[in-house]
């Protein structure tokens, strides 16, 4: 990266140099969150390079990181070609998710108005609901707070995500998709948080939310696994 790229006076860039700074940079971790935006990456078919910011050596509390995003949280993004010519820098999966999909006019966000609206009724449900309630389940459940005798508040994080499980279950009745016949980012929002919530190697917690329970979401989950673009996007940015 020379000294006159667009990319050069972020600090970012300092800790991972752009290989391609021509390219939307990616950094991200291949955690619920972050792979939403390589998996919107790869069903947009945009290029991009990818950087992991590795949670074990705190690569998001480094001052290069929240030097330019100040949220220290992953996945976000540098797009060297943003609006007007100009470098943009986003963090929030929902937003990154938004502004790709108008970047790239992408009917993963739909044209239509009502169903526009809709996909993000529901992207926003993932976001205020899915996310926080499934991530404490996960905490309270597999990580540090399972090992505190008061089981209160991980039954109240499960009792409520058992509730969204089953919000999207009755969605789903009749749909091949959250918005029906369309993949959309609703859907690209949604999958990566139901899948973890349920995997040995994610927050393992099928049988305390009752997963058996719910066909529609195995049924639609495994179609949402089998997409090429989800399967590569997976395990994007690759672990060292």
């Amino acid at each position: 990266m020379t000294q006159n790229s667009p990319l050069a006076g972020y600090s970012v860039t300092r800790k991972w140099p752009p290989r391609h700074p021509g390219r939307i940079q990616l950094y991200s971790l291949p955690t619920p969150n972050g792979v939403k935006v390589s998996i919107a990456l790869e069903e947009m078919q945009l290029p991009y390079e990818a950087h992991l910011v590795s949670f074990e050596t705190h690569d998001q509390l480094t001052p290069e990181f929240v030097g330019t995003f100040p949220n220290n949280k992953i996945p976000a993004i540098i797009d060297p070609q943003g609006p007007g010519g100009k470098p943009l820098v986003l963090f929030e999966s929902g937003a990154i998710l938004i502004y790709l999909a108008e970047k790239s006019a992408s009917p993963l966000l739909p044209a239509d108005p009502v169903a526009r609206y809709e996909t993000l009724q529901w992207l926003m449900f993932q976001m205020g609901g899915v996310g926080p309630m499934f991530g404490q389940v996960g905490f309270f459940h597999k990580y540090g707070g399972k090992d505190f005798e008061d089981k209160r508040p991980r039954d109240r994080y499960v009792h409520e995500s058992r509730r969204l499980l089953g919000v999207l279950e009755q969605r789903l009745q009749g749909r091949e998709w959250i918005m029906g016949d369309s993949f959309t980012l609703a859907d690209i929002a949604i999958w990566p948080w139901v899948r973890n919530i349920t995997l040995p190697t994610g927050y393992n917690a099928g049988e305390l939310v009752g997963w058996n329970n719910f066909p529609e979401l195995q049924r639609v989950l495994g179609a949402f696994e089998a997409r090429p673009a989800v399967q590569k996007g997976l395990n994007v940015p690759l672990r060292g």
